[in-house]
């Protein structure tokens, strides 16, 4: 824990309370007493956002990960067929992001806000919680009817008899043959443990269960009799844990604009449409939040409300990307905890306030933990409309009570979906899981990338919140030995010394007037070769983006084309992303897209694209484009759209992420990426004081007037020529992999850039490096040193460098002679 005090080390001294189990449990797991006579304490989860203010990408990341552990246990078929099942009302958002996880299953959660117009769907009881009854609503009966696996979603999982409750009552009205239980934490007893699996046998289904940690919690018998004097003696004794109200926080009402007919959550179902749509409006919601906080707010908290808790984790996700203030989510609540003012108690404070969405079981007290004294500069408090009352407004109401510990309050209040029978409408088609979602639209800057907005539109899937990255050895050995491919994990990000950060200067200023005349070049070719047309300029991700941004910035310069640019993934052995081309072939004219790289090597990325369009071709019937690549430098003589053949050095193949707009390589692994989504990326925000990705683009752009002239000339000299590719690049990495005794080409690594990818992101064996060869070589030379990396002089090389991977790797592998590695 970080040498921190665990936050249920106050209940477990005195009432004997322990956790046993995982080792990750007290990172998951506080302790705190409650007034409730069937359990005396509460396990409080730290990543859950409900009682503990955490960070929303920890929060929804957790959520996303069981999801796709689902999804990996199901399989796609099973999946599709899915629905997920949220307990009100501490999992409604945990449930959703599991949902969002598995990326093709509907979403319901459990409510108690009965729905007049709506009929109950099934219904439960939850036996130890302080309000019990659970009812399903869903817009569509039909939603539970099907014989698809159900994946129920709770916070904890203590006993079991609330989610066999729940089967129980579906199963008699919809039996199936498999179910899914999914939860944070896993806390049964060991008289317990034993009792899902003899319900399953009962009801004749499957049921799986799936968790982020598991434990137990032991408890002396006298607990509950301990716990009430315990509650009793400090409530008595109350002290307020924080100073005094202040005079009135300023509170302000915000309007983010929440789309028509977009469910506020999963009360009556949310599909995956339905999630596709919020991705397209969430970046602009946000924005709207953010013109609203202060300036000057450094720690800000949203604050969702009861069971709407996934729309305002999901602004909160979106915020936290948005503005430079430390971002906090959590909700409010029904449940009554004692608070204790001690480092070693999980909630250390509460505001009391009463209930305001006029609630069927009648008025009562409601609460929000850890948020007075918790140095909050500003909250957003969001609530659906239902709960938009003067209760909520009245002095002694939730606002109110947030103005007295907090300067700014925001309230921004989401629709109340009301399902059409409720309202007398015509009631929407069924469900059908197995109809394809809108394929989201472009991530873009400064959400996703530190690009500007209409740079570039990334069609990849954020996955900033999962943890990807692995050492370099390990996944060399892991690649090469066939256990993983190198798309399914990303190396660790390189952190550039500073002498290191002074060379690429020197190389970018060295080198940015030769850069602009290629990148006008290339792009003259481009137009020359679509007269009349508007190209559509999709760079391969990540090292072509720069080199599009910058063809994109020529073609504003020379002609005042505004050209769309877009970047895309593709991986080597498994093709390009087919969902963004579907996105690119529904808004585009495919004839009018060129994909963009920044250089070849051996053409390996040239072959992989032509194979994949001819499959994306013969699978989708859609015609048109074009698998030719146009590249900033062709050394390897393997396309006919380039802006030189020379092989010079890029100053971006110099480095990593920062500058590509803080994005990562991207990732393609079937648990993160379903058939419908786009490949995945990382948007490294933590690297920004490193970032030159802008610096990179300015000063080439600086250098467009100068080199007009040159560009005309000789643009108009490559079209006329032949520029038909020899492919003797590749000719030359066969010859260089059977001399080198490597025997594989995926290996040998040709041209500065690719070279410097070596370095960077593999094991490197050695480099050949043209004899003669100056300062576009200075910085390999320096990595090279740097990592022990022998550097050799070859006579007629066709590249100015090739950089050879370790062959047949394994941790302890040795070359001695240069030519042939053993296995240690």
């Amino acid at each position: 824990m970080n040498n921190e005090v665990w936050s249920g080390t106050w209940v477990a001294e005195r009432l004997g309370v322990e956790l046993a189990g995982d080792e990750r449990l007290p990172e998951l797991l506080g302790l705190a007493l409650r007034r409730n006579p069937k359990r005396a304490h509460l396990l409080v989860s730290h990543v859950l956002g409900k009682h503990v203010p955490q960070s929303p990408s920890v929060v929804y990341g957790h959520g996303l990960a069981l999801g796709r552990r689902v999804r990996e246990l199901l399989g796609e078929d099973e999946g599709r067929r899915a629905v997920v099942l949220g307990y009100a009302e501490t999992a409604t958002g945990l449930g959703h992001a599991v949902a969002d996880g598995l990326g093709l299953a509907p979403y319901l959660h459990s409510t108690r806000r009965p729905v007049a117009g709506v009929a109950p769907a099934g219904g439960f009881e939850e036996s130890h919680s302080h309000a019990t009854s659970h009812l399903l609503l869903p817009e569509d009966p039909r939603l539970l009817a099907g014989e698809g696996p159900l994946v129920l979603v709770d916070d904890e999982f203590s006993t079991g008899n609330t989610v066999m409750n729940t089967i129980r009552d579906l199963d008699e009205r919809h039996p199936r043959k498999r179910y899914v239980v999914v939860s944070l934490v896993d806390m049964r007893s060991a008289a317990d443990l034993g009792r899902l699996t003899d319900f399953a046998e009962e009801i004749g289904a499957r049921v799986d269960l799936l968790a982020a940690a598991s434990g137990t919690v032991r408890l002396p018998e006298d607990v509950l009799e301990k716990g009430r004097a315990l509650v009793a003696e400090h409530e008595a004794a109350a002290r307020p844990a924080v100073p005094g109200p202040r005079e009135g926080g300023r509170i302000e009402r915000v309007g983010i604009g929440w789309p028509d007919a977009l469910p506020d959550g999963g009360r009556h179902g949310f599909t995956p449409g339905h999630r596709a749509r919020l991705e397209r409006e969430l970046p602009a919601m946000a924005a709207r939040l953010a013109e609203a906080i202060p300036a000057a707010a450094r720690r800000v908290l949203v604050l969702g409300f009861e069971e709407l808790m996934y729309a305002p984790l999901r602004l909160a996700h979106e915020l936290e990307r948005t503005v430079a203030a430390e971002v906090r989510y959590s909700t409010t609540t029904r449940s009554p905890v004692l608070a204790v003012d001690d480092p070693g108690y999980a909630i250390r404070s509460r505001i009391v306030f009463p209930a305001h969405d006029d609630p069927a079981d009648g008025p009562g007290e409601r609460y929000a933990y850890n948020v007075a004294g918790a140095g909050f500069d500003a909250v957003v408090a969001v609530v659906d409309s239902v709960a938009d009352t003067p209760a909520l407004h009245a002095p002694d109401g939730l606002l109110g009570q947030l103005a007295a510990h907090v300067p700014h309050v925001l309230l921004a209040v989401v629709p109340s979906h009301t399902p059409p029978r409720a309202a007398g409408c015509v009631p929407q088609p069924a469900h059908a899981p197995e109809r394809p979602p809108m394929l989201p639209e472009p991530l873009r800057g400064p959400t996703f990338s530190s690009y500007a907005p209409d740079e570039v539109g990334w069609l990849l899937q954020d996955l900033s919140d999962v943890t990807l990255e692995a050492p370099v050895e390990e996944r060399e050995e892991a690649i090469q030995s066939g256990g993983a491919h190198y798309a399914e994990s990303l190396p660790v990000e390189y952190q550039p010394s500073a002498q290191y950060q002074e060379l690429f200067q020197e190389a970018l200023t060295l080198s940015a007037a030769r850069i602009a005349e290629a990148v006008g070049v290339v792009t003259e070719t481009v137009l020359a070769e679509r007269p009349g047309r508007r190209p559509v300029l999709v760079s391969l991700a990540r090292a072509g983006t720069p080199v599009g941004v910058l063809m994109r910035r020529w073609a504003q310069h020379r002609h005042g084309l505004d050209l769309p640019h877009y970047a895309v993934s593709i991986v080597r052995g498994r093709g390009i992303d087919a969902n963004a081309l579907r996105y690119l072939a529904d808004r585009h004219d495919p004839a009018d897209v060129v994909f963009v790289d920044g250089w070849t090597g051996k053409g390996a990325i040239t072959r992989e694209l032509a194979d994949a369009i001819r499959e994306f071709e013969a699978v989708e019937g859609v015609s048109g484009f074009d698998a030719e690549i146009a590249v900033l430098a062709d050394p390897g003589s393997c396309v006919r759209t380039y802006g030189t053949r020379e092989d010079f050095l890029i100053p971006s193949a110099c480095l990593n992420s920062t500058v590509s707009g803080l994005i990562s390589r991207t990732v393609l692994r079937a648990d993160l990426v379903g058939p419908r989504d786009y490949h995945g990326a990382k948007f490294y925000r933590e690297l920004a004081p490193a970032d030159v990705s802008a610096d990179f683009l300015d000063t080439v752009t600086a250098h467009f007037p100068e080199v007009d002239a040159g560009v005309d000339a000789r643009a108009k000299e490559l079209l006329a020529g032949d520029r038909t590719p020899t492919w003797e690049g590749w000719a030359a990495v066969e010859r260089i992999s059977e001399e080198y005794g490597i025997h594989d080409v995926n290996l040998v690594k040709p041209g500065v850039g690719e070279t410097t990818r070596v370095l960077l992101r593999r094991v490197p064996w050695k480099i050949l490096a043209r004899s003669g060869a100056g300062a576009d070589l200075d910085h390999v030379r320096l990595l090279a040193e740097q990592r022990g990396v022998p550097v050799e002089e070859v006579d007629g090389l066709p590249y100015s460098c090739v950089g050879l991977i370790h062959p047949r790797y394994t941790r302890g592998a040795t070359g001695a002679d240069g030519k042939a590695v053993s296995a240690a």
